[in-house]
């Protein structure tokens, strides 16, 4: 082999390696900078929410604790961010609220990625009676009022739907109740994106090849259905994280949302409201942090938009 040859090989090799779906997806990816400054962002954000424990033994200070001595004291090397009206440390409540505010809006985003996705398959796939009585479930739950149902739902008391009183009192039913509500709600939009590319999917010569050889529908749904629906899942998924947190700040702020001691940063700019003269940063600080997130996960949707989307780079 002669030496344009030998050094034509790794070259080809890079080309292939470079012009790989995803590696085009990443280029894609790149060139949308404000997904990108979003993506650092969130990362950012979650890696120092989630680090708040070994921050608050740092600091020394307890973010549950009530200190009445040190009420309303403002920004110093103790306390990054002041204190709160019950002498708690701000930052790190901010960095709790965090944690709880994030993990609310990912686990419901994610619960009504599956709902939807399964939903929007099985009809998708199967169609006939199972797609219209699917599909007429999701028409119905998309023509009701949604926020005025989630908040009749967050105000019911648990316990007298037959609940255990522990479980029903408990921190995390609060939680798990909006991550319920949630889903139950946001399902028939994934659906219908699910459904659209599952009926095309259905159509492709492979796919009908596939039935032809005898495959089973549970096997063609997984190996050739699923991934390639799996964009526009991804996508919605992502810009429904931050309608999540925002819908879980505003049910917090009235009272319905993640309930105290647990910290949101719902619940920390409504407990601001009746100090937000003496001390303004208490209801700025969590907005602030509300507004930069839910507008990041907006970016980062719109990015991925962009690069999964196989015309972008025509």
């Amino acid at each position: 082999m002669t030496q344009p040859m030998m050094d034509a090989v790794p070259n080809a090799v890079s080309k292939r390696k470079a012009s790989s779906p995803w590696m085009l997806v990443w280029q894609r990816f790149c060139q949308h900078k404000a997904g990108l400054i979003s993506a650092v962002f969130v990362f950012l954000l979650t890696l120092l929410c989630f680090s708040a424990p070994l921050l608050a033994d740092w600091f020394g200070h307890d973010p549950f604790e009530v200190d009445f001595m040190a009420r309303f004291e403002p920004v110093s090397e103790t306390h990054w961010l002041g204190a709160d009206e019950l002498g708690r440390d701000v930052f790190l409540r901010l960095l709790y609220g965090g944690q709880v505010s994030l993990a609310v809006g990912a686990v419901a985003a994610f619960a009504t990625a599956i709902l939807g996705t399964l939903v929007g398959v099985f009809a998708g796939y199967f169609g006939g009676k199972l797609d219209a009585v699917l599909m007429r479930i999701a028409d119905f739950t998309l023509s009701l009022p949604t926020l005025p149902l989630m908040i009749v739902l967050a105000a019911v008391d648990l316990s007298k739907l037959g609940l255990p009183e522990s479980w029903a009192q408990g921190e995390n039913a609060s939680f798990i109740r909006i991550i319920v509500i949630v889903a139950l709600f946001g399902w028939p939009t994934t659906a219908r994106l699910v459904r659209s590319g599952t009926l095309s999917v259905r159509e492709r010569d492979y796919v009908k090849a596939a039935i032809g050889y005898g495959a089973s529908p549970w096997r063609i749904i997984r190996r050739h259905v699923l991934p390639n629906v799996l964009s526009p899942v991804i996508i919605a998924t992502t810009m429904a994280l931050g309608g999540v947190i925002l819908l879980e700040s505003a049910l917090s702020f009235l009272g319905l949302g993640i309930q105290p001691p647990m910290p949101s940063w719902g619940n920390m700019l409504q407990n601001a409201q009746e100090v937000i003269w003496q001390s303004p940063g208490l209801a700025i600080y969590p907005g602030v942090a509300i507004l930069l997130t839910v507008m990041a996960f907006n970016f980062l949707g719109d990015a991925l938009q962009d690069a999964l989307d196989p015309k972008a780079g025509q």
